[in-house]
């Protein structure tokens, strides 16, 4: 017993070590990205927030306590831990190089207000809707181009300074507490909008014996996905129409996708999930938090897409995320935040 408590702390000590360093590489990638691009020099336009900041020390307690979830989460046997660090040295250091000089690519567009820029690398195809082909977070490429794939986890990393994977582990954190104690052997298990699949690689190591599947609208993100989790059964589709039979699935997880969403398009997107999932079926779902979920944070709130191009996120920020899925069919079962960042479990009525 000695031996295992010993073992225990060993496991803990070096996922909060790893979680340390991760955040130090990623918020310094993020400063060196930031004073690269001099955001906010001449023909930018930026509106300045107008929420009061937050108080002194609340913002850094916000981002440690993301941490501290994910760390009690993988001690209490939830989900394993994860390799936090930044991995492969050299890999990381040519990551954040690459980052770092597109960083000041995003600010010439930001600056230009090259907002669908994209469409000229999107494919000539009518598979692509108008509100997809856009250069979401002005980033090169948009979602449509192997460099953009490739660099959009060092992003995501440095813009919330190391916290992402964390935040978004809040959606696992329910999904495993759902199912702790069930065989997942047979369960089919869907990550819709997997991207560049680093929460499709939470869920294989969580749930190894679950059938799991991937669906991205973007070619190139799935590729990424596949080499990024290891899952081989990816899918290109739309959120808005999934290519699964009508209660088929146990399972769906949906992280970052809705605020991403036109409000008339977030509707059909729930009663497409609500469509496949089987009665008793659970959706895990992560987005941002919103004004209402922690007042002492809408400054950042307010910040995000005005630097990013995010031309729905004001309309998500006032949604009812509750009713919206419950118009679906889907009703609230657990809830929880982290950072920037609210989970949402539903369950859909058994029968």
């Amino acid at each position: 017993m000695a031996n295992y408590k010993r073992a225990f702390t060993l496991d803990r000590s070096a996922q909060a070590a790893g979680s340390a360093l991760k955040a130090a590489w990623w918020g310094a990638a993020g400063v060196a990205a930031r004073r690269a691009a001099k955001p906010g020099g001449s023909g930018s336009a930026v509106k300045a927030p107008t929420a009061p900041p937050a108080p002194e020390g609340f913002v850094r307690k916000a981002w440690l306590e993301a941490f501290e979830k994910d760390q009690r989460d993988i001690a209490q046997g939830l989900y394993p831990a994860v390799d936090d660090a930044p991995g492969n040295p050299l890999r990381a250091f040519k990551g954040a190089l690459d980052f770092v000089a597109d960083a000041r690519e995003v600010e010439a567009r930001r600056a230009r207000g090259g907002a669908v820029e994209a469409r000229e690398a999107a494919p000539a195809s009518g598979a692509y809707p108008a509100y997809y082909r856009q250069n979401f977070h002005f980033q090169s490429g948009g979602w449509f181009t192997t460099e953009s794939a490739r660099r959009y986890e060092v992003q995501v990393e440095a813009l919330f300074a190391g916290a992402a994977g964390a935040m978004r582990r809040r959606a696992l954190s329910l999904l495993a507490q759902a199912w702790r104690g069930r065989d997942h052997r047979g369960v089919r298990l869907v990550d819709v909008a997997c991207g560049a699949g680093a929460f499709l690689k939470d869920l294989a190591r969580t749930f190894p014996r679950a059938h799991l599947v991937g669906v991205d609208l973007s070619s190139t993100y799935l590729e990424e996905s596949r080499v990024r989790s290891g899952i081989s059964a990816l899918v290109q589709a739309k959120a808005e129409r999934l290519p699964f039979p009508e209660d088929s699935l146990d399972a769906v997880t949906c992280v970052y996708l809705f605020h991403e969403l036109p409000p008339k398009v977030r509707p059909a997107v729930a009663a497409e999930i609500a469509r496949v999932l089987k009665p008793g079926g659970l959706l895990a779902f992560a987005d941002s938090i919103q004004p209402e979920d922690e007042p002492r944070l809408e400054r950042l709130l307010q910040v995000f897409p005005a630097y990013f191009h995010e031309p729905y996120y004001a309309d998500f920020a006032t949604t009812d995320l509750p009713a919206l899925f419950s118009a679906a069919g889907l009703a609230e079962r657990g809830c929880d935040r982290a950072f920037l960042t609210k989970a949402i479990l539903f369950e859909k009525a058994a029968g």
